[in-house]
Formats: structure tokens, C-alpha cells, sequence
């Protein structure tokens, strides 16, 4: 790869939007922290019964009680207003959940909260 072509990949990156999260179902926070923790070089970021944030090199995994947080992509976008009203969340981000056309849950994150 020429320097080019890579200053041009990371132009081109820089200018894209990202994936903050991946949130998975799981029937006990705990147990599947234990499990991740134990199996996997991350961090927890944040715990509760409800939820937890587990941060890896290139992604942040939550692990969600389903009836309390939808399994779902979380995209950062700087026109995430334009998806619906955002709400702040109790980890002061600000974001809606719309459904792609297959209907998976995909949360859409305003920049300026993560």
C-alpha cells in the first residue's frame, strides 16, 4: 500500500461514522461478566443488574437483561437527531432506537455524548 492510498484510508475513516457498541441478550449480567471477563483481555466500564459495559480494543460489548434493554448495534452519528428524538440516558448519552428493515434494534448516538 502506497503512503498515498494509506493517508487516503485514513481520511477516508476519519470521515465515517462508527459502531460504539454491540449489546447481546443474556439471562444474568453477572454471570456472563464472569464469563467474558474471565475469557477475554477487557474492562468493565459499567455494571448493574440490568446491564453492563465491557470494553475491548476496538468495540464496547454491553450485556443487557432483555425486558430492561434491547440487543442491538449502537452507531455514532453526527445527524442522529434526524433518526428521532433523543433521549439522555442515566450514562448522560443521548440517543433514539429505531429498527432496521429486518427489525433489529439499532441505537443511533449523538457524538457529543459519548
Amino acid at each position: 500500500m502506497s503512503k498515498q492510498t494509506a493517508a487516503t484510508d485514513k481520511e477516508t475513516l476519519a470521515n465515517l461514522d462508527s459502531i460504539n457498541h454491540i449489546a447481546i441478550a443474556v439471562d444474568d449480567v453477572q454471570t456472563a461478566v464472569d464469563w467474558y471477563t474471565e475469557r477475554f483481555r477487557c474492562n468493565i466500564e459499567y455494571q448493574d443488574t440490568t446491564w453492563a459495559f465491557l470494553c475491548f480494543g476496538n468495540i464496547k460489548l454491553a450485556l443487557v437483561v432483555p425486558n430492561q434493554h434491547p440487543p442491538h448495534l449502537a452507531f455514532v452519528t453526527p445527524e442522529a437527531e434526524s433518526f428521532g428524538t433523543l433521549k439522555t440516558h442515566r450514562d448522560g448519552t443521548r440517543s433514539c432506537y429505531v429498527k432496521d428493515p429486518a427489525g433489529n434494534s439499532v441505537e443511533i448516538m449523538d457524538p457529543e455524548s459519548v
